[in-house]
Parts: structure tokens; C-alpha cells; sequence
């Protein structure tokens, strides 16, 4: 494909990419480059906002190119200090080695394996010399590293930056010139360390990576990025059940930029989603099920998307119990409801399972419970519902 069509492919749902004539000017080489993106090995669980940074990658793999994963076994061990306000827990090696093993399974749902390589950043990392270690710091100055958001705010609110922290972005820039990236792709968080690697590769006298920001996806709550340790993620490998009712409640204001940053509808369609919505003529409910359908057929099969919208559609609109309800013998006629919560393992926590009564987020058989000292009868079988897709037949 012609360069000027392949850039206008690659530039779809990017924020920002430097330079935009460096690009052009790669692409026109026809050759393969070299597409680096970093992986964090302390997120073994790839969820939708992953995906973005992931799906980018795949349509340059598309087009002919090369994804080169670069695993952070190395710079794991300090932990990216990118929008951090302190300092991370730093990974051990077997941590490392394990959370990768699941990386691996699912990451080829997304990649071209035959078009995918993985370096692991200890390989030229762990090699360096302490004359080298001196060398790849007298690249960069200290005010400049403290320049970033996350430094400062730490700095002047007392909470120590170390100095493993401050040399993670050389670290990051290194990894570009070890694998001799062409692009490297990131979240908009992502874009100072990008851009120290274009820095560090001009430095060293070679013709500096093209970097490509692209936008942070919101998880669940519609607030704060999506990520596991808030809770508002997305596992591409979870149950179809699960993936279908966790979409159905995400914010109308996200359905948009859901389905143009981790579907594959043709944006024609997108199109008219947005204009049916903006207009009044859909209505987001319906928009958001076939959001819901359209990425469970993509992570599972089209019909277990159907499977799971009719079971939707059962509990939700027509109240009725799930098709698959399972039973917990408890063997007490009866019992408070928060001690319930936590012997059927459905609240992590006795906090979380009080936060969650007050909320209003558990019933039984239908009635919402409110009240934490609220006792449980169990004469009878009863159906307790926790959130909005846990349900449990308990009986004494």
C-alpha cells in the first residue's frame, strides 16, 4: 500500500504523533518498521484499555510492519513512575516471569504472531557496565526528569522521589535504541518517556523513533483510567456473562469512544451511532447492547454474543434468575447479612460488603437490603444478588 494511505490508516484515533512528516518519510522507504510498545509485567491481565495501544499495533502488522513488544523484566524491578503519586512496589523475577506466561495467552487475541517479536529489556539492560550506566545518564539532566507532573507534585507535596525512579525514562529510552525502533507507540501518559527516547537516540547519532500517543481509555466508572488495581476494568478473557454485563454499565458519554477504540466496526457505522445518539433517535441502552454483543463476538464467537445478550436481556428486562444459578448450603437457618456476603465469597472485604448494603447493590429475592444488621431466614431457599451480575441460591 501507497505511504499516504498507510498514514492515513495509521493516524485514525491517534492524539498525537511526532513528527507527522518523520512518519510519512519511514513509510515511504517500504521497508517493515520496527512498532515498539512497552509491557508492564505487573499487569498480566490484558483488559480493553490495554487493548488500544494493542490494536494499533496490529494495524501496523496490517500494513506490513513489525510489532517489537519490549518486556520490562528489567525496569520492572524500579517500576514506571508515570502518574504515580509514590513509589511503586518493585516487581521480583519470578513475579515477572509468571505474570508473563499469562500475558502470552492472550495477547495473541489481538497480535499477529508471525508478525511479533518479544525482548526482554534485561538482555541489554542487565549487560551494562557502570562507565555505561554513567554514559547513558550524562544524556539527560536532572531539572529536565523533574520537569514531569508526577516528580513535581511529589516534590512539593514531601513524598520522596528516589533515584531508581528518576533513571526509569533513560532506562525506557535505552530500550528504543537496543531494538532500533522506528515508532514507538503510548498512552498520553506515556509521553515524556517517549519522548526521551527520541532525545537518547539523536544523542547517540541515530535517526530518532516517531512517537505515537494515543488516548487513555476510562474504565467502568467513567472516571479514572481503566486499570485492575481501580477495579473499573475489562478482561478480554473473562466470561462472556461478565464482559457483556460490565459493558452494559459503562457511562452513556463513553459508548462513542468505546466502540472506535477497541471494536472493529467500520466507522461508517460508529457514525451513525453518534448521530443516532446526538439526534435522540437511539437510544443509548440499545447502543450500548450492541457495544456489549460487538466485543464479546470479538473476544469469544458470535454466538456466544447472542447467548449472552439473551441472558441479558432475561435478568435484566424481564427479571427473571440466570440460566446457570448456582447453590451455596450455608447450614444455618439463618444469618446476618454481612457474614453472608463473606462465607459465599462475594465481598472481599466485611468494609466492602457494608459499602456495598448502604448502597443498595445487594437483595434478596429481589428486595433490596439496606440495613447491615439486616438477618437472613434461611426456612426456605433464597436468591441473594451481590452488584449487578452475582447471584447465588442460598439454602440452609
Amino acid at each position: 500500500m501507497e505511504a499516504e494511505r498507510q498514514f492515513e490508516i495509521i493516524k485514525t484515533n491517534t492524539v498525537e504523533i511526532i513528527s507527522e512528516e518523520e512518519l510519512l518519510k519511514k513509510l515511504k522507504r517500504q521497508r517493515p518498521l520496527r512498532v515498539k510498545l512497552g509491557i508492564d509485567p505487573s499487569a498480566p491481565e490484558i483488559h480493553l484499555g490495554i487493548s488500544v495501544q494493542l490494536r494499533k499495533l496490529r494495524q501496523f502488522q496490517e500494513l506490513g510492519h513489525i510489532a517489537v513488544l519490549v518486556v520490562g523484566d528489567f525496569t520492572g524491578m524500579i517500576g514506571d513512575p508515570s502518574g504515580q503519586s509514590k513509589t511503586r512496589p518493585k516487581l521480583t523475577r519470578e513475579q515477572i516471569k509468571k505474570n508473563m506466561a499469562k500475558y502470552k495467552e492472550q495477547i495473541f487475541k489481538i497480535l499477529d504472531p508471525k508478525r511479533t517479536e518479544f525482548s526482554y529489556n534485561s538482555k541489554w539492560l542487565g549487560a551494562l557496565t557502570i562507565y555505561d550506566f554513567i554514559d547513558i545518564a550524562s544524556k539527560h539532566t536532572v531539572a529536565r526528569i523533574l520537569e514531569r507532573d508526577d516528580f513535581s507534585i511529589r516534590l512539593k507535596e514531601g513524598i520522596p522521589v528516589y533515584m531508581h525512579e528518576i533513571m526509569y525514562p533513560l532506562f525506557q529510552a535505552y530500550d528504543s535504541v537496543a531494538i532500533k525502533a522506528d515508532i514507538e507507540l503510548g498512552g498520553t501518559d506515556q509521553k515524556f518517556n517517549l519522548l526521551v527516547g527520541r532525545e537518547m537516540m539523536r544523542e547517540l547519532q541515530m535517526e530518532p523513533q516517531v512517537i505515537m500517543t494515543l488516548p487513555i481509555l476510562e474504565g467502568t466508572d467513567g472516571v479514572r483510567k481503566m486499570s485492575k488495581s481501580f477495579g473499573n476494568y475489562i478482561g478480554i478473557t473473562e466470561s462472556p456473562k461478565e464482559m457483556f454485563g460490565k459493558i452494559m454499565s459503562i457511562p452513556d458519554e463513553l459508548i462513542i469512544k468505546y466502540f472506535e477504540l477497541t471494536t472493529d466496526i467500520f466507522p461508517h457505522k460508529i457514525e451513525e451511532f453518534r448521530s443516532g445518539l446526538q439526534e435522540g433517535i437511539l437510544n443509548p441502552r440499545d447502543v450500548k447492547f450492541e457495544l456489549a454483543k460487538t466485543l464479546v463476538r470479538m473476544y469469544h464467537s458470535a454466538q456466544v454474543a447472542e447467548e449472552s445478550a439473551r441472558e441479558f436481556e432475561k435478568i435484566y428486562s424481564k427479571k427473571e434468575l440466570p440460566t446457570d444459578l448456582k447453590e451455596f448450603k450455608i447450614g444455618l437457618e439463618e444469618i446476618n447479612i454481612v457474614d453472608l456476603l463473606m462465607k459465599t465469597g462475594l465481598m472481599p472485604s466485611r468494609a466492602e460488603a457494608k459499602r456495598k448494603i448502604k448502597e443498595g447493590a445487594i437483595d434478596i429475592d429481589g428486595n433490596p437490603v439496606k440495613d447491615i444488621n439486616y438477618v437472613v431466614k434461611l426456612n426456605k431457599p433464597v436468591v441473594l444478588r451481590a452488584g449487578k451480575h452475582k447471584f447465588l441460591k442460598i439454602i440452609s
